[in-house]
């Protein structure tokens, strides 16, 4: 496993649904950007704070940059395990990073990463808050 790995860190499961996948059963590559997003939201709620919470704040992430990398496939029904962390802060944007294993951690199908701005709700870059900076993380 990925011994660099930023910490702190959440492991979310997911089953991949027969609506995610191609004509052959295999997860649909856009697909993966979603599990991103729905693994960086359960990243916030970890901390403490519901990503809708941080935008009725007055934050907003807008993604400025995706990647993923395509390891090996995964297929419909597959249980799966995506990782994700904060690699990276800077004054106004952080990056995420993940990892999406299949069920038993064995086998790495993905990695990829999003870099976000932090901007306010006029879309201006704002430097990003202690309050966000320091959310506790509870898992």
């Amino acid at each position: 496993m990925h011994d660099t790995f930023p910490i702190p860190n959440i492991w979310m499961p997911h089953r991949v649904s027969y609506g995610e996948t191609d004509t052959m059963g295999v997860l649909y590559y856009a697909e993966y950007l979603h599990l991103f997003e729905r693994a960086r939201g359960e990243y916030i709620r970890r901390c403490g704070m519901s990503y809708a919470e941080v935008e009725k704040k007055g934050i907003i992430l807008p993604v400025r940059e995706a990647q993923c990398r395509y390891r090996s496939p995964a297929h419909y029904d597959d249980l799966l395990q995506v990782r994700a962390g904060i690699s990276e802060w800077t004054r106004a944007s952080l990056r995420f990073v993940y990892e999406l294993w299949n069920e038993d951690k064995t086998r790495l199908l993905a990695t990829g990463m999003t870099q976000h701005a932090l901007v306010n709700k006029e879309g201006r870059p704002v430097a990003v808050p202690d309050w966000f900076r320091n959310l506790t993380f509870s898992d």
